[in-house]
């Protein structure tokens, strides 16, 4: 679990952190170098899901002996997919990390979203979704460990 209290946006009490695939932890179906180390770094903090249609088939293998929970989900209506995803973990214990404008919906719905701008770009619906925007997923998931970068972004 990660506690953040953040003056004047929430506390926060989280439990999940729920990752797209593409655009996000990879490039082209293969995993971003230094991606792994993070996420296994995480993991005694946070369940972590990865949640993809898999457009490049890799996913899976990419991300075998890593500590995250894997699901594929269809390639129609991903962005409800996303979003019942979250919803059913209990929305308000997600932190979700996307680039994608299917990403948009679950972004908007976790307590904390994060959108990223990466070499894959970044949907603008999804920026606008989010509560912090990242140029990197590295920078972002580096944001959970230390957390009062995150009280210095979002705090009023």
């Amino acid at each position: 679990m990660i506690s953040i209290d953040i003056p004047g946006f929430r506390d926060l009490s989280l439990a999940h952190l729920v990752l797209d695939y593409n655009g996000t932890l990879a490039l082209e179906g293969k995993l971003l170098p230094g991606v792994a180390e993070a996420l296994s770094s995480l993991a005694s903090q946070v369940r972590i899901h990865v949640v993809t249609a898999d457009t490049f088939g890799l996913a899976e293998a990419q991300l075998a002996g890593l500590p995250v929970d894997f699901t594929v989900i269809p390639m129609e209506a991903q962005a409800e997919a996303k979003l019942r995803f979250v919803s059913e973990l209990g929305a308000d214990t997600v932190i979700a990390i996307g680039n994608g404008r299917n990403d948009r919906k679950m972004l908007s719905a976790a307590a904390l979203g994060i959108a990223l701008i990466q070499s894959e770009g970044g949907a603008a619906q999804a920026i606008a979704s989010a509560d912090v925007v990242s140029t990197s997923v590295l920078d972002a998931l580096e944001l959970l460990r230390n957390p009062k970068r995150l009280v210095a972004t979002l705090r009023s």
